[in-house]
């Protein structure tokens, strides 16, 4: 085996030294007599967190905390690593966020951390899986755009050569551009930008987004249900996958056997007092409707649904009732009082399409890319977008959803 050396105690006839790999920790045991002199010698002066390799014998052992001990046959040194450690791995002694992200590969040494980004993957291939299963096709649309879809007060502006472009804040308009293209069903698992200069704890720069867009829809509710079924079963596999595993974070996915609760937007406005005011919700009203639907219906999961057209007039793509022109169709998902996700079916008519960039200030003239898709037959659509980042920041009770990101990016933080 080859790892990292945690930890070396030496208790007279025999000397123990703790190697820990991505699988967890395994005790290497030195017996005078037995083992060769030099190695005790070599592991009381080596490092902790140097590379070693060690060949031997592996045998039941119902005193270390794997079971095993592997005696050694043959030890080499890999990789010495430095003195002192700016940040402890294993020791009891707490550091805060910023410290531990500026040291962030020791960081993701440990084995809390790295149980986070293992949960990540399960629920990311649960994710797939589940899409997968229902006939979408995972695509790849551009980061670099000419223009945004929610308006330029949050996008990054990059130089494209002689040009100027912006980082994708999401891929929605290449999206529903596809279902102009005939692929009815697809979904994106990538990086996506905002330059929103919020330092709290559910904001990030950089975010991982899932969007997913279908064709020939009736309405919301076909969009709610397929959103509804996914997530449910996507958790549901990586429940069951890491509880195989004995993944210590395996109960903090819980049971979803039933639908999520649809509550109407006015609904919501009623429980925090404000009926009719149209607003849209802030954090603290988020906290408080996600309390009330727990109690109410049992379910952490929730839709927010039937937004005002107030609220989303800035989405020009969203789908306004003709016969309730103040509706949207829109919808959230929320979870234990968080938006994790938002979507609603789609304009398709390119004349209303048009009205509603005029409408929310977007000159038709910049999107002709996106335009021509609807001018040769656009079937109806709709969509969302999840963030995985708050999702898996949800599951797991972290304090700040930068700890769900390898390398997070904030407005402060450019390195590591």
């Amino acid at each position: 085996m080859a790892g990292n050396l945690e930890d070396y105690r030496a208790l007279g006839g025999v000397a123990f030294a703790l190697v820990r790999d991505r699988s967890g920790t395994t005790q290497v045991t030195l017996k005078k007599g037995v083992a060769d002199p030099v190695w005790f010698t070599l592991f009381g002066e080596l490092p902790r967190e140097s590379i070693v390799e060690v060949d031997g014998v592996v045998r039941r052992s119902e005193k270390s905390n794997r079971g095993v001990e592997l005696f050694p046959s043959a030890v080499r040194v890999v990789s010495r690593s430095e003195v002192p450690l700016p940040l402890g791995v294993v020791d009891k002694v707490g550091a805060d966020l910023d410290t531990r992200l500026d040291h962030r590969v020791l960081d993701l040494r440990k084995p809390a951390v790295r149980a986070v980004f293992e949960l990540r993957g399960s629920v990311l291939a649960g994710f797939r899986r589940a899409f997968v299963e229902r006939g979408f096709l995972e695509v790849e649309t551009p980061k670099l755009l000419r223009q945004g879809a929610e308006g330029g007060a949050t996008l990054f502006a990059v130089e494209y050569f002689d040009q100027r472009a912006f980082l994708a804040q999401s891929p929605q308009l290449y999206k529903q551009m596809l279902m102009g293209a005939g692929f009815e069903r697809v979904f994106e698992i990538a990086p996506a930008f905002r330059a929103e200069p919020s330092d709290t704890i559910r904001h990030i720069t950089e975010f991982t987004s899932l969007d997913a867009e279908m064709a020939y829809i009736e309405g919301a509710e076909d969009l709610r249900a397929t959103l509804d079924s996914v997530v449910r079963d996507a958790l549901g596999s990586a429940k069951k996958e890491l509880t195989e595993r004995g993944h210590p974070l395996a109960e903090k996915i819980p049971d979803l056997p039933r639908p999520f609760p649809r509550i109407p937007f006015e609904t919501a406005e009623e429980w925090l007092g404000r009926p009719g005011a149209e607003l849209d919700f802030g954090t603290e009203d988020e906290k408080t409707i996600g309390a009330r639907a727990e109690a109410e219906y049992g379910s952490p999961f929730y839709f927010l649904v039937d937004y005002p057209t107030a609220v989303k007039l800035h989405t020009f793509y969203a789908w306004r009732d003709d016969a309730n022109p103040r509706k949207t169709g829109y919808f959230d998902l929320g979870f234990h009082g968080i938006e994790i996700a938002s979507g609603g079916p789609r304009e398709h008519r390119i004349e209303k399409l048009t009205e509603n960039m005029l409408a929310g200030g977007f000159d038709p003239k910049n999107f002709p890319g996106y335009l021509e898709a609807f001018r040769f037959g656009m079937p109806p659509h709709g969509g969302w977008g999840l963030g995985i980042d708050r999702i898996v920041w949800m599951l797991t009770g972290l304090s700040n959803i930068r700890e769900t990101r390898l390398f997070p990016r904030d407005r402060y933080r450019l390195d590591p």
